[in-house]
């Protein structure tokens, strides 16, 4: 697809929906503030431009507290005319298998909101993980058929989640709002193309646009609001390819904090403090998080991948062990023990960072719950008196339990 008939798109989306759009609410000033913001304000969007359809999906903030002032946009395209496939399973990227019959597909309904759409794999390995079905207000699709975009019908797709799972892990494909906007692509002379897009169906929807509102979880219901995000969780741990920053960066941030609060039992926490030896010369530490307990001291807690390079446990009957990865794990969170021992670094961090840390008791966050099963990890474990091991499915079924006592 030619730049200049990118332009020709952005340009008519502009001028049949944009612009009324941003014109409507400017003269209904009090749906600003609940209007789904990516319409107007996106941070990408992406143009999927099918042989019957084009794709438009938006991508970024669901609110705001004023239009904007600027009209630059960010786009970017994919061509699928040439492709055979599924243009809907193109778009999701994964390839939909059900075991009743691989060759039927529906046609995707006008309107579908909230949908939950596993693949036969993904469903597996969302079970597999504990996802929590009943956190999503959603219509759940089981080892259901692919859907088709109808030829010449304006179809919309909002709040679609899309799974499926490999060799890596779980496989995620969200989609906020997308809609289908029906094209015509007619061979012309001189392999040209004369090319129609069929924008007045969209253009019928700005007042009701402009009233929409994005489906978010209730903020004043902390059961659904706070599910969900674990959810996020889960799914960001079913990849191989997440790394330990990912994790710990997701769960600094402001709206995911509860997570450890609640499984520590904290009043806060602190991410990413950089600790300095005060009496010897040392490297500097820095521990993922610092969770202060109910009395006002600091405990440790730090992540490793969920993934184990290696068994947990080595060696000989009557001779068990660790593995190195675990003991070299276990290493570094003793240097953190060391620190702590010398009062001149306690009392450094209390002046530099106003937490106070005595004898903290550290946790160290491995790994799944199959990994550590055998009889033996127990009875190792029983030695280490002031570290704990935990696995990802202890920490979430721990902040998962409190919402049903």
């Amino acid at each position: 697809m030619e730049e200049i008939e990118i332009q020709k798109i952005i340009d008519a989306i502009e001028d049949y929906y944009w612009l009324p759009l941003y014109n409507y609410l400017s003269k209904n000033p009090e749906l600003i503030k609940t209007f789904p913001a990516f319409l107007l304000s996106p941070e990408m969007i992406t143009l999927h431009i099918g042989k019957t359809h084009i794709g438009v999906e938006y991508s970024g903030k669901e609110t705001t507290n004023k239009l904007p002032t600027s009209s630059l946009l960010n786009v970017t395209y994919q061509d699928l005319t040439l492709s055979d496939s599924n243009y809907l399973e193109e778009i999701i990227g994964f390839k939909y298998d059900s075991s009743v019959d691989k060759n039927i597909s529906l046609p995707l309904p006008q309107y579908s909101d909230d949908w939950v759409l596993p693949t036969n794999r993904g469903l597996d390995k969302l079970v597999e993980l504990r996802w929590n079905w009943m956190a999503q207000n959603s219509i759940i699709g089981i080892n259901c058929f692919i859907f088709h975009v109808e030829e010449g019908k304006f179809t919309r797709l909002i709040n679609g989640r899309f799974y499926d799972s490999d060799d890596s892990g779980l496989k995620t494909r969200y989609i906020k709002w997308i809609d289908f906007i029906p094209i015509e692509i007619n061979p012309f002379e001189n392999d040209l193309y004369e090319f129609k897009i069929k924008i007045n169906e969209l253009a019928k929807h700005v007042q009701h646009d402009a009233h929409f509102i994005f489906p978010l979880p209730h903020k004043d219901d902390f059961k659904y609001n706070k599910l969900p995000q674990l959810n996020r969780f889960i799914e960001l741990l079913g990849n191989e390819e997440t790394s330990e920053p990912q994790i710990t960066q997701f769960l600094e941030a402001t709206e995911n904090r509860f997570i450890l609060t609640m499984a520590f039992l904290g009043k806060e926490i602190f991410p990413q403090i950089l600790c300095e030896w005060q009496s010897e010369t040392k490297n500097s530490i820095k521990p993922d998080f610092f969770i202060e307990k109910p009395n006002g001291y600091c405990d440790i807690v730090e992540f490793k991948l969920p993934e184990l390079k290696t068994k947990t446990v080595v060696g000989k009957v009557n001779r068990e062990t660790f593995s190195a990865e675990i003991n070299s794990y276990i290493s570094q969170t003793r240097v953190y023990k060391e620190y702590f021992e010398d009062p001149n670094n306690r009392t450094w961090i209390k002046d530099n960072y106003d937490i106070t840390v005595r004898y903290p008791r550290r946790t160290l966050i491995i790994g799944r719950r199959w990994n550590f099963s055998s009889e033996e990890w127990k009875k190792i474990i029983e030695d280490y008196t002031d570290i704990d091991i935990l696995t990802y499915d202890d920490l979430i079924d721990g902040v998962m339990s409190q919402f049903y006592m």
